[in-house]
């Protein structure tokens, strides 16, 4: 049964303050900003310096009118970073949205049920043949005895006009990415918006297929085959993604002496997509809804707001956090249990940005068609002209992402360093470096399969990282 709940959502909003207005800012973003720079919030290197800030009192781009919704958008994984975004502008700007949640734990989970827009429907998009049957659901490929929730999906797209999808490594993602879209295309679905990513293997065959990635693509074959009125998003690297916790792939390593290390495999001077998830993919899907398929009908986008080589993105990130940020080129440590999902991803990824590659520009393009990437970030500015930088991620976010993950190095004075890490329920005893690294998913438990990717920090309790 789908849930409503017209509780209105109480939340302590931090405000940007305007450039050159810092100590007008709110007590605490004037707290996360003891380090006062000359530059501006986006990196030098980054296209982003070209743009004013959404939030600037000097300048603000030319309202587009927005007359006020009568639709209704039906959204998969609610939970996830994506999703969410999604949800606080539509709601905000007068959509109602139906919203499959897996369940109605964590912040996110709670902010979508009490959202008095929308209509939130909880279950998972797979059932087991055998209730006890207690196999993997995130393991790639087919997966015997483990089905697609039909009765979820069709009750979700009933009296729904749009469609947000992100599909995930939970249950079949590829039969359950066909039952979603064959759902919107029954009910007569406008405009279909799916998350999707490269099969890097259908470009170059020496180039190994990302699991997650591949079976995204999978699906938009599938959309376009049926004639679903589509546009397909490429989401970057989200700015999201780091954390001083032990995860892999995004780990900003806390050192003793107060800076951050990240390693991973990409060349260091290989240029990646990012994008602040949480910030700016909600105003970039409206603008295509009010856009509308006439304008980007079976359409991918970039959706990448900076085009960063790894020494360019730890600079960005030095600058906002105000502490030296090294890039260190190496394998993906694996030192938290992980989904099997996750963990094939990982270990794909690895081979196709090898550590071991010399020559930068020999390195696959992160979306797998190198015209998709050079179109970072000009797709994306298209849609939603103020997006939020890695170095004011990194300034204004990081900080209390951290905070809510039990850190307290942006508490200490300067002069002091306070490295000790949260209490939390990461399990490492059957890590200790089994497997290898991966790529962005989105998930919660699943009886306790990742339970070492949940974040049970002080403000975050049972929050996904993976969205």
């Amino acid at each position: 049964m789908p849930l409503t709940n017209p509780i209105p959502i109480q939340t302590n909003l931090v405000f940007r303050p305007a450039p050159g207005d810092q100590q007008n800012g709110s007590p605490r973003a004037v707290q996360y900003s003891k380090h006062k720079h000359s530059r501006s919030s986006y990196s030098e290197s980054s296209p982003l310096t070209a743009v004013s800030r959404n939030n600037s009192l000097s300048f603000r781009p030319l309202k587009r009118s927005t007359p006020t919704p009568n639709k209704t958008i039906a959204i998969i994984n609610a939970s996830g970073r994506q999703a969410a975004s999604l949800i606080r502008i539509a709601t905000a700007v007068g959509f109602k949205v139906r919203a499959q949640l897996r369940n109605l734990e964590g912040v996110i989970a709670t902010e979508v049920a009490t959202n008095p827009n929308v209509t939130v429907f909880v279950g998972e998009l797979y059932v087991r043949k055998q209730p006890d049957d207690k196999q993997d659901v995130t393991a790639h490929g087919d997966l015997p005895g483990i089905l697609v929730n039909h009765h979820l999906i069709h009750q979700l797209f009933h009296g729904a006009q749009l469609a947000f999808v992100n599909t995930t490594f939970y249950g079949n993602e590829l039969h359950i990415g066909q039952a979603i879209a064959d759902a919107a295309k029954k009910v007569g679905v406008q405009h279909y918006v799916y998350s999707s990513m490269p099969d890097h293997a259908k470009y170059n065959s020496a180039w190994p297929s990302l699991p997650l990635w591949a079976a995204k693509h999978e699906v938009e074959d599938y959309v376009r085959k049926i004639g679903l009125p589509a546009t397909f998003v490429y989401t970057g690297i989200y700015n999201n993604n780091f954390t001083s916790l032990p995860f892999p792939l995004f780990c900003m390593e806390l050192k003793k002496d107060g800076s951050f290390e990240w390693q991973a495999p990409f060349h260091p001077d290989a240029k990646l997509p990012w994008l602040d998830a949480e910030h700016d993919i909600g105003p970039a899907i409206i603008q295509l809804f009010k856009d509308g398929p006439s304008k980007w009908n079976g359409k991918r986008i970039a959706l990448a707001y900076e085009y960063l080589t790894p020494l360019e993105a730890c600079r960005a990130f030095e600058e906002g956090v105000g502490r030296p940020v090294r890039y260190k080129r190496g394998p993906i440590q694996v030192k938290v249990k992980i989904p099997e999902g996750y963990r094939e991803q990982l270990e794909a990824l690895e081979k196709l940005f090898s550590p071991s590659n010399p020559d930068a520009s020999k390195q696959p393009p992160y979306f797998g068609d190198q015209k998709l990437d050079d179109r970072c970030p000009d797709d994306a500015l298209a849609l939603w002209e103020g997006p939020r930088g890695l170095e004011e991620y990194a300034r204004e976010i990081f900080p209390m992402e951290e905070e809510a993950n039990g850190m307290t190095w942006m508490l200490s004075d300067e002069d002091e360093c306070t490295c000790e890490q949260p209490d939390t329920t990461i399990d490492t005893a059957k890590a200790n470096g089994e497997g290898q690294p991966g790529n962005e998913g989105d998930g919660d438990d699943e009886d306790s399969l990742d339970e070492g990717l949940v974040m049970r920090g002080l403000k975050r309790d049972e929050e996904d990282w993976l969205a």
